[in-house]
C-alpha cells in the first residue's frame, strides 16, 4: 500500500517538474536535468505542507525526497550528486528560507543502491534500467565517510543513531541493504547478550511499540554505540 504522503509528493513532483521526470521511485525520484532555484522554492514550500513534522500528533509520516540528475551519476561516480534533498530534519532551515543546494554526498550512494534493489516505480521506468549499479566498494566507503557524521551529536537522536548504525553493520558485514528493524534484527543476533535489549528497545520505538525513552539509558546507549562502531569499522577493514 502506497502512503497517502507518497502520493501527494508524486503529484508535486509532476507538477513542478512535469516532462523533465524521468522515474519517481519509492525512496526518491530522477530527473534528466538541473532545477532552478524556483522550481526547488516551490517544492521545498508544497512538500512542508504534505510532509508530518516530527513526532507529530496526527501520525503524519515525514517525508524524504531526493531528487538526482541522471546525468550526474550515469555514468556512475562517486561520490554521486544530489540535486535536491528534502527531509524534516531541515524543517528550519526551510522555514527561514533556505533553498536546498546540489551537493556531492556519499550517503547517497547507498540511496540509489536502495533505489535500484527494492523500490516502488510510482512513475516512468524501473530503476534498475535508468541508473547503473552501484560498486560494494563505493557502499563501503560511503559508510565510512558517513560514520563520524553520525556520531557527531547523538544526544536526542539515540534510536535513529541505533538503527543506523545497524544498518551500516549489516552492510559493510554482508553488503545487504535492509530496513532499520530487520537490520537491528540481524544486529541483535551479532552483538554481546548485554546489547541486545538496547538494541530491540530501538527497533520496538521504530515501530511504534513503544514510546523509547533514552536519558535513563545513556551509559548502555555510549557502551552499545562504541560496540556497533568497532564491529563496523573492523568489517570495513576486512
Amino acid at each position: 500500500m502506497i502512503p497517502d504522503e507518497a502520493k501527494k509528493s508524486q503529484s508535486v513532483v509532476e507538477e513542478l517538474l512535469g516532462d523533465s521526470v524521468i522515474g519517481i521511485y519509492l525512496f526518491g525520484s530522477a530527473v534528466d536535468d538541473s532545477l532552478t532555484i524556483w522550481k526547488k522554492k516551490a517544492l521545498v514550500a508544497q512538500l512542508m505542507n504534505v510532509s508530518g513534522t516530527i513526532g507529530n500528533q496526527q501520525s503524519i509520516r515525514p517525508i524524504e525526497l531526493t531528487v538526482v540528475a541522471v546525468s550526474d551519476v550515469v555514468p556512475w561516480q562517486f561520490p554521486p550528486r544530489a540535486e535536491f534533498v528534502y527531509g524534516e530534519w531541515l524543517r528550519e532551515e526551510f522555514e527561514a528560507g533556505s533553498v536546498p543546494e546540489a551537493v556531492r554526498d556519499p550517503d547517497l550512494a547507498i540511496v540509489l543502491k536502495k533505489v535500484i534493489d527494492n523500490s516502488l516505480p510510482l512513475y516512468g521506468a524501473d530503476a534498475a534500467n535508468v541508473f547503473e549499479p552501484v560498486p560494494l566498494i563505493d557502499i563501503r566507503m560511503a559508510i565510512s565517510d558517513s560514520l563520524p557524521n553520525l556520531l557527531a551529536e547523538t544526544a536526542g537522536d539515540e534510536r535513529n543513531v541505533v538503527l543506523t548504525l545497524s544498518r551500516m553493520w549489516l552492510t559493510a558485514a554482508t553488503g545487504d541493504i535492509a530496513p532499520k528493524d530487520t537490520a537491528a534484527h540481524w544486529v541483535e543476533k551479532q552483538a554481546l547478550p548485554e546489547h541486545s535489549v538496547l538494541l530491540q528497545y530501538a527497533r520496538e520505538g521504530y515501530l511504534g511499540k513503544v514510546e523509547d525513552r533514552w536519558e535513563e539509558n545513556r551509559e548502555e546507549f555510549e557502551a552499545l554505540v562504541s560496540y556497533m562502531r568497532k564491529s563496523i569499522e573492523a568489517c570495513l577493514n576486512v
